[in-house]
This record gives C-alpha cells, sequence and structure tokens, in this order.
C-alpha cells in the first residue's frame, strides 16, 4: 500500500468496516495516509481487514461493535477520540436487509432490527462523533445510503427503503445544524454493488449480472474523493449507480444481452 499522503494525519472510523464498502473504503483512506478504525460485529473480519492494511503498509486497528448498541457506539466515538486526540472522518456504512422483506412477509423483529442497524446505528455514531467534531471546529461524516434513498424500488422492502430514505434527511439535518461548527455531511446513495447483502434477496442475482453491478472499490473511490475535499466544501449527496442500471432495464432484458443493455 503506497500512502499518497492526502489524508496523512487524519483519523477516520468505519462501522460496517468489515466487508463490502466499509472495507473497500477503509482500505482506500488508509492508502490515502489516514489512520483507519474499523467496527463492526464480526471481530474476526474486523482483525483480518486491519492486518491487511498494516501489511500494506498502513494504519488501521479494529473496534468490534454493534452499532445498534447506542452506548457501545458512544463509548467507541470517545476511545478513539482520546486515543488519537482527533475524529477527522467517521463513514457509517454498517447496513441490512432480510430475505422475506415485503409488507406480506416482514415480522415486526426483522423491521425493528433493521431500523436499529440502518438508521438508529448511524445516529448513534453521528452523536458520539459530534462533541469532538466541534471541539476541534470540524469534521467529515459520510453516510452510506442506498438508491433507495432517493428512488424507493419494490425489491428492497418497506424497512429497507424506509431507513434509507431516513438517512438522506439525517444528512441534510446535519449540514443544516452543524455547517456552522465546520462540520459537514456527505450522503453516498449506491445503486446495486456486488457485495454480500444481495446473498440475502429472495433471488440473487446470478454472476454474470453480478460481473456488471458495481464493485464496492467503485463507492469506496468516490468516498476517498470526497473525504480528500477541502473543508470549506460540502458534497452534500452522490447518487451512483451502475452503467447497466436493472433498474431501468425490463426484466426480459436484464437476462439477455440486447442492444439497449449498456457494456
Amino acid at each position: 500500500m503506497t500512502a499518497t499522503g492526502t489524508l496523512k494525519g487524519k483519523t477516520a472510523w468505519i462501522t460496517g468496516g468489515g466487508s463490502g464498502i466499509g472495507e473497500a473504503t477503509a482500505r482506500a483512506l488508509a492508502e490515502a495516509g489516514a489512520h483507519v478504525i474499523v467496527s463492526g460485529r464480526r471481530a474476526a473480519e474486523l482483525d483480518r481487514v486491519a492486518a491487511g492494511i498494516r501489511t500494506a503498509g498502513g494504519h488501521a486497528d479494529a473496534l468490534p461493535l454493534d452499532v445498534a448498541d447506542a452506548q457501545a457506539v458512544a463509548r467507541a466515538g470517545a476511545e478513539i477520540a482520546t486515543t488519537h486526540g482527533t475524529l477527522d472522518i467517521m463513514v457509517a456504512s454498517a447496513g441490512i436487509n432480510v430475505p422475506n422483506r415485503a409488507f406480506a412477509d416482514l415480522d415486526i423483529p426483522s423491521w425493528d432490527r433493521i431500523v436499529a442497524v440502518n438508521l438508529s446505528g448511524v445516529m448513534y455514531a453521528v452523536s458520539a462523533v459530534l462533541p469532538s467534531m466541534r471541539s476541534a471546529g470540524g469534521g467529515l461524516v459520510v453516510i452510506v445510503s442506498s438508491w433507495v434513498g432517493r428512488h424507493a424500488v419494490k425489491l428492497g422492502g418497506p424497512a429497507y427503503n424506509a431507513t434509507k430514505h431516513g438517512l438522506v434527511a439525517l444528512g441534510h439535518s446535519l449540514n443544516m445544524e452543524e455547517c456552522a461548527n465546520g462540520i459537514r455531511a456527505c450522503v453516498v446513495m449506491p445503486g446495486e454493488v456486488a457485495t454480500d447483502i444481495l446473498a440475502k434477496r429472495p433471488a440473487p442475482p446470478p454472476p454474470e449480472e453480478l460481473a456488471r453491478l458495481l464493485d464496492p472499490s467503485d463507492v469506496a473511490r468516490m468516498i476517498r474523493a470526497v473525504c480528500e475535499m477541502p473543508p470549506r466544501a460540502c458534497v452534500n449527496e452522490i447518487l451512483i449507480s451502475p452503467t447497466w442500471n436493472r433498474n431501468f432495464i425490463a426484466p426480459s432484458e436484464a437476462a439477455t444481452d440486447t442492444p439497449r443493455t449498456a457494456p
């Protein structure tokens, strides 16, 4: 890993950092010189990510937690700020969905868990970093929402759609209230990304379609670019999708290589 130094001296905390977009973002920010702390429930995966970054020459630590545990998240934020003396960047990337996600199938415990992780978990992380960012006179919060945060789709299900819409509102509210304190928020709304969460769909995309979706590194590059922007610039939101966007392609076309599909 060759650090470019654009984020040298910065501390970045990434929830959902053990896989997918969170993992790719941790690697991207470490390559830019940031000291990254990855959090999530799976300690072994966090250790793997942190060890890989260190082996490549970067700086990383693993800090396991459940983002739905408000007290654990608050303790983690305080610990990072105390240990590193600064908490410059927070990337909220943890998110879940369930296979039985339609109104006809979704049970209340599943709804509660999705809301707890996807929406409340982000609020807990934001609340945990605000004190240190205010004291420092600035900071950046990147919230990973989803395409369904802008364009609700049936496939997402009511809980996922609702929470991802909520994250967009949360990000804009953060900018409205905290811009005077130098704090910026960016909500990233990716279309389909080839991550493990797709395997939990009622009908996961076949391998030939997965290859045409966004890669986690594509989203990570966007997040790194936002993190490298000067403090005077706030990128309020980003909507990014695969060129071959299955939301725009009829089901019959999505399974075939017709002239109307992107290469």
